[in-house]
């Protein structure tokens, strides 16, 4: 039996395990009051040198800010049982357990639980069974972890160092409905077919000052495209709290930020119940699933068909439930970097369906500027090679061009964070959405998550989400249905490099005739990402007022091409 003495500042002790032991080990024991049954997934060793937050909570892009990860794979570990991390676990931003410097650590565990999925295709994978947080391992309820304790850790020291998973993320209680932001979900038939269990989309809805006095309109719709929005956000009826203590933005460089934000917040609201202001619908979409935290909003091999779903299933239901117009060019899309992605491929796979998309600071639009990397002609995503050398690649500046992250970085945290394109992080789920299915159910590699090295056939499947090859191949038939419903914009310094593919659909669409693009691309001068096309504001500001900057263009879009007879009178009240 176990036989504990103290050897760590706190409540962590020691216990002897000869079965596990191991110089510089962690013994992780999964408690009984913390699981009923056996748990799988991926169990994080977590080490942080700051005090102000749990460990948990201090994993970041910036290497020189992040705390350290690593991270092992576990299969129905049992309550009362242990399992240890060895020396050659691999972690980020120390590649191996057994590198790990001595040193006073605060430390904590936690594990992200996975589920089976026996999917319609056949295959029978295990992913992360929680997503009710929008993929955040650290915050999705039913994770287990642990408390963080302090560690005198010396790596030649041969007894491991114990810790125990006794504690367990509470439920996420969901937002009520208030006057003008409303809650639904529905049951998604074609996505509950392919994941083989019941799979939801969820929606927050802005209505419209006066919806419920006009029982009789019928409104345009505002597709709110980004990542998982636990409500709607930036929307507040309250006055800003004078009491709020002020938050320093790092990103921005500016104090009292959280005050800002709750400014912009009630100032949208006093637009939007103003007589002057159009009165239209503005659906954020619930979308998170076992790979990230939204679906790209497109049809994919290893995702499912999350473009038919939000486009076929979820927009009618909304537009029947909130008395939407239901009609295409009564619809638009709008977002910023995922969000702008996903807008412009919505508009592109159902063009349709939506009569205009605001693209801002997209991710990579042309695969021949994948962030610094050109898919089809280079070998490796991490080096630029050449005869004799060869140089990293960053994946994030700021705007004046200092670097904090490598894509190798981006690329080793989320190998950290979880194998098979599981960490639920950016590379991973560029990955699952536009790569063919592997063998093993998961999705197939497009570069080796170690080496960056490239797989052309993956390459060559990747065509069919490159939306610059997209417009250049389809252009004949595609460009009459997109006329004047593209428009991009991005800052000249995004942090992540995603001007370079804006480029070049730009040299693209300038080019064409029969018909002309007739839309609009512009770019904010030493903007960083994620620059909206606000040239008064800086993008503190700019990136806060997504719901009120396009307006003035749909308004005008809408009269210039709504069909004879559409209704353009019900809504303007």
């Amino acid at each position: 039996m176990y036989q504990p003495f103290s050897k760590a500042v706190g409540c962590l002790i020691l216990l002897i395990v000869p079965s596990l032991a191991g110089a510089g080990e962690f013994i992780v024991r999964l408690d009984p009051s913390a699981a009923t049954e056996p748990l799988s997934g991926r169990l994080l060793l977590l080490l942080s040198t700051d005090d102000s937050d749990e460990p948990r909570f201090q994993i970041e892009w910036k290497v020189t800010k992040t705390m350290q990860i690593f991270g092992i794979d576990v299969s129905a570990l049992a309550p009362g049982e242990s399992v240890s991390f060895p020396a050659d676990t691999f972690g980020h931003p120390v590649d191996r357990l057994g590198d790990l410097p001595a040193g006073q650590y605060r430390v904590q565990v936690v594990l992200h639980r996975y589920e089976t999925f026996h999917r319609a295709d056949g295959h029978v994978v295990e992913l992360p069974s929680s997503w009710a947080a929008g993929q955040k391992w650290n915050r999705e309820p039913g994770n287990v972890y642990s408390e963080p304790l302090e560690i005198n850790f010396d790596p030649a020291d041969e007894s491991p160092y114990a810790l125990t998973l006794d504690q367990v993320i509470a439920p996420i209680e969901p937002p009520s409905d208030t006057k003008y932001i409303r809650h639904t979900k529905i049951k998604s038939t074609l996505l509950s077919k392919f994941w083989g269990r019941d799979m939801f989309l969820g929606a927050h809805v802005l209505v419209p000052e006066g919806f419920d006095e006009h029982p009789d309109a019928r409104y345009p719709l505002m597709v709110f495209h980004g990542h998982y929005p636990d409500d709607f956000g930036g929307f507040r009826t309250e006055i800003p709290d004078p009491n709020l203590e002020c938050e320093y933005s790092d990103r921005f460089d500016i104090d009292c930020y959280n005050r800002i934000e709750q400014q912009e917040a009630y100032d949208f609201y006093k637009q939007w119940i103003s007589p002057d202001f159009p009165r239209f619908l503005i659906l954020e979409i619930q979308h998170a699933n076992p790979f990230y935290d939204d679906s790209y909003a497109v049809n994919s091999a290893n995702i499912g068909p999350y473009g038919d779903a939000i486009t076929h299933e979820l927009i009618p239901f909304i537009e029947a439930r909130f008395r939407g117009l239901g009609a295409g060019w009564a619809r638009f899309l709008y977002g910023g970097s995922t969000g702008g992605w996903e807008s412009m491929a919505t508009q592109l796979f159902y063009p349709d369906e939506y009569n205009g998309a605001f693209i801002a600071c997209p991710d990579p639009i042309d695969f021949r500027a994948f962030m610094l990397v050109n898919i089809y002609e280079d070998t490796n995503l991490y080096y630029e090679e050449g005869p004799f050398g060869h140089i990293e690649r960053p994946g994030n500046r700021d705007y004046l061009g200092n670097v904090s992250a490598t894509l190798r970085d981006f690329n080793h945290q989320e190998l950290a964070k979880g194998t098979k394109t599981r960490s639920g992080d950016q590379f991973d789920i560029w990955e699952a959405v536009y790569s063919p299915v592997g063998e093993d159910g998961y999705p197939k590699r497009m570069w080796n998550k170690l080496t960056g090295e490239i797989d052309p056939q993956v390459a060559e499947h990747w065509k069919k989400y490159d939306l610059g090859l997209i417009l250049r191949e389809n252009w004949a038939t595609l460009g009459p249905k997109l006329e004047g419903k593209l428009h991009l914009y991005c800052g000249d310094m995004d942090s992540y490099y995603l001007n370079n593919a804006v480029y070049l659909v730009e040299e693209f669409l300038e080019s064409t005739e029969s018909p002309p693009y007739g839309g609009l691309v512009e770019y904010g001068d030493r903007a960083e990402h994620c620059w909206n096309g606000d040239h008064d504001n800086g993008n503190h500001l700019s990136r806060l007022r997504y719901n009120t900057f396009y307006v003035p263009r749909i308004l005008e879009r809408i009269e210039q091409t709504a069909p004879e007879g559409a209704d353009l009178e019900s809504w303007r009240y």
